[in-house]
Order: structure tokens, then sequence, then C-alpha cells
């Protein structure tokens, strides 16, 4: 394994992660994308073969396979590289994978909109649990995001997330007989315990503005989820747990 020490930060590649971790078009212009801890690295060389460049603090031992490049870094360059508060000594960087063409599935959920890295991640980190799949549509989070990255819990590693348009995605299930259901708050919506959502391909909306109106207009049906009536919405992260644990049920 070839092994380099960096101490200054000025160096190359301190900068050009601090660039991967801020900006999604350098990300996607260099390929890669930033991750960090110890925890989300022994996912990454247990799953991810895209695993690249390994950045660790003086006195952080990690297990890695041969191919992959070795950083070793006093602990100021890491507090200054880390986006942690209290960084772990453990950074990495990885190749992005081939973009996957959308595959229209039963029991599959589109996101529409999700923003934030946060409410991303854990969608994935519980599609990757219960083994639904997942598209991104238009104007969702950047899914290589390291906030994505971190809430996800190593799921991006796990399963690729697949990113696609609301007309590929309304077309191509069409084709396939998939009916569309969003989640939404009408008099029209069927209560999601009798809908039969695992025959469906569910739309999630944005956490500001729910599901787009050129998609409520073209669904085949909209779904709601019982609450107290007080209660006027949910946080779309657990609003979509909400329905992949629901179709799970038949």
């Amino acid at each position: 394994m070839m092994e380099v020490r960096i101490t200054g930060r000025k160096n190359p590649l301190i900068q050009q992660v601090r660039r991967l971790l801020t900006s999604r078009r350098e990300r996607e212009k260099a390929g890669l994308f930033v991750a960090d801890g110890t925890k989300l690295l022994e996912e990454a060389v247990r799953y991810f073969p895209g695993l690249d460049t390994v950045i660790l603090s003086d006195g952080i031992a990690a297990e890695l396979p041969e191919q992959v490049r070795l950083v070793r870094v006093p602990e100021d360059i890491m507090a200054y590289i880390s986006p942690m508060e209290t960084p772990q000594g453990a950074l990495f960087l990885c190749r992005l994978p081939e973009k996957m063409e959308f595959v229209p599935k039963e029991g599959m959920l589109l996101l529409d909109g999700i923003q934030d890295p946060g409410n991303l991640g854990t969608i994935l980190r519980t599609a990757d649990a219960l083994n639904v799949p997942v598209a991104l549509l238009e104007g969702c989070a950047d899914p290589y995001n390291h906030k994505t990255v971190r809430a996800s819990m190593g799921a991006v590693f796990r399963t690729q997330p697949v990113q696609t348009t609301w007309e590929t995605a309304r077309l191509i299930c069409s084709e396939h007989k998939i009916p569309l259901a969003v989640t939404a708050l009408s008099d029209r919506a069927r209560d999601l315990r009798q809908a039969g959502v695992g025959n469906m391909a569910v739309v999630i909306g944005s956490e500001g503005q729910g599901v787009r109106k050129e998609i409520l207009d073209s669904a085949d049906a909209e779904l709601i989820i019982p609450m107290t009536g007080h209660c006027e919405s949910l946080n779309a992260a657990v609003a979509a747990a909400i329905v992949m644990w629901q179709m799970q049920k038949i």
C-alpha cells in the first residue's frame, strides 16, 4: 500500500478535499466525493469498490485494501479539512459510480425535491434497511454530499442512489403498468393503510412545498397518512419511513 504524509494546508490534495466538500459541481467534475468518520470508512471498505484515497490522522488505524492510497496528516490538518466539529481522524475520497438507468418496480419510492441532505440520507438509510427501491427526481439534494452520506450511515455504499426525471419515471411506470401515487393532504386522498401501496410507486414531496403540481395532476392516486387533527404534516423522512413500512405489509 502506498502511504504518504502531508503536513501543509496548501497541498493540492488538501485543497481538493475542501472543494469537494463544498461543491457538487466540483464533485461531478472530479468524479469523486468525500465522506468522513471511522464507521463510514469501515462500511466503504466492506461494500464500496470505489474507495480511492484515505486520509488518517496520526495514531488512527484502519484496515484498507492494497490498492487504496493512504495519506497521513497531523491533527491540525485533519481539523482544517474535516467538516465535523470534532473530527474522528478519518476522511476518505471515493469515485462516483456510473449513473444507473431507472428501473421501475412495484413498492418503490420516488423522491421529489428532497433538498435537506439529512432527510435524504435518512430516507436512503431506511430504504436500505427495508429493501425498498428509491429514485431521486429533480431538485433533490446530492446523494454524495458528505451530509447525505453521513445521514445514510453507509447506505449509499451498499445501494447506489438512482437519479431520473419525473417525465421518464412517469412514462416507464406507465409502460410497466405500475400505478403512481402521491402523498398529499386533500379530500381525494385515500388512507395509506387501505391503498395497497406495495403495488405502487409512491412520490414523497419536498419538505416545504410537497409534491409538485405537475406530478399531482398526473398521478393515479393520492394518499394520506392518518394523523390527529391538530397535526398538519410530517417530516419528509418520517413520512417516507411510514410509507415504506406500509409497503412491507401486503
